[in-house]
């Protein structure tokens, strides 16, 4: 006898809750909800209402993407707009970001899309990308390419190798947290990339006196090191604004803020 396939919704419901390590047990109890009616719309027995999707996706921890993609595979509308960040809807959101950008100068930073596209950034970063050839500047860039391609930032790295284990294993986890496959995808790209020349491939053992992995630089000007935070906003209500974060490199010593305050001082105003 055959048998029907449970819904897409169910299936994609229990995919996600085996992605975050979770029973049923535990998922019912968080949404207020029984493992006997959970169970029933993994399987395709029950049809979970607009709200149940919703609950059960916020106790998932899954982002607002792939909420919509939920409430579509239940047969219902999407929840959450996507909207352009160069659309009118997004222009106060345009305008935050770039009074942080602005705001970090003369350090470094730029704004950033879910798959690690900059889509903004200040002039300080002129300084980390100067050297960098266009074709991975090109529309921006992208972070994971600018960090580890041979080209890139990797040539001027002095710790590559601890720098390349931290973006990788940042990537990686992203990618399988998420399982979006562009971020996949771009996991399997930059982690093939061979590493520069001369360079150590072992990151070696974590220092632990340290606090943070740091971005060691060679420039013309001297070495440079920074850390780096990133923030996002609270309570995304639009796909765009919860896919958006904002990365700010702060120098890790004195050499480099001084270096990053007279680069600041010598550029003529509006570059």
């Amino acid at each position: 006898m055959e048998t029907e396939e449970p819904p897409r919704v169910g299936l994609l419901l229990r995919e996600w809750r085996r992605r975050r390590k979770l029973s049923q047990l535990d998922l019912a109890l968080r949404a207020d909800s029984s493992t006997r009616h959970l169970s029933c719309v993994e399987t395709g027995r029950a049809r979970p209402s607009r709200e149940m999707v919703l609950r059960l996706a916020e106790h998932l921890e899954v982002p607002l993407r792939d909420r919509n993609g939920l409430l579509l595979a239940a047969g219902y509308a999407p929840a959450y707009r996507e909207s352009p960040l160069d659309s009118e809807r997004m222009a106060m959101v345009r305008s935050a970001v770039r009074a942080m950008l602005a705001g970090h100068e003369p350090y470094p930073a730029a704004a950033i899309d879910r798959i690690w596209n900059i889509v903004d950034r200040n002039d300080a970063m002129s300084l980390l990308l100067g050297t960098v050839p266009p074709h991975l500047t090109e529309s921006g860039g992208n972070v994971m390419r600018l960090i580890l391609h041979p080209e890139g930032l990797a040539s001027q790295c002095l710790n590559f190798a601890q720098v390349r284990a931290h973006a990788l294993g940042r990537l990686r986890h992203q990618a399988d947290t998420t399982g979006h496959r562009d971020l996949r995808e771009l996991y399997e790209e930059v982690s093939a990339y061979p590493a520069p020349p001369d360079l150590d491939a072992d990151p070696g053992p974590v220092d632990p006196t340290g606090i943070v992995v740091p971005l060691r630089i060679r420039t013309p000007l001297g070495d440079m090191a920074f850390f780096s935070t990133i923030a996002t906003f609270g309570a995304p209500a639009d796909v765009t604004l919860s896919e958006l974060a904002v990365e700010s490199f702060f120098p890790m010593d004195e050499q480099t803020d001084t270096l990053l305050r007279a680069l600041a001082a010598m550029r003529p105003e509006g570059q």
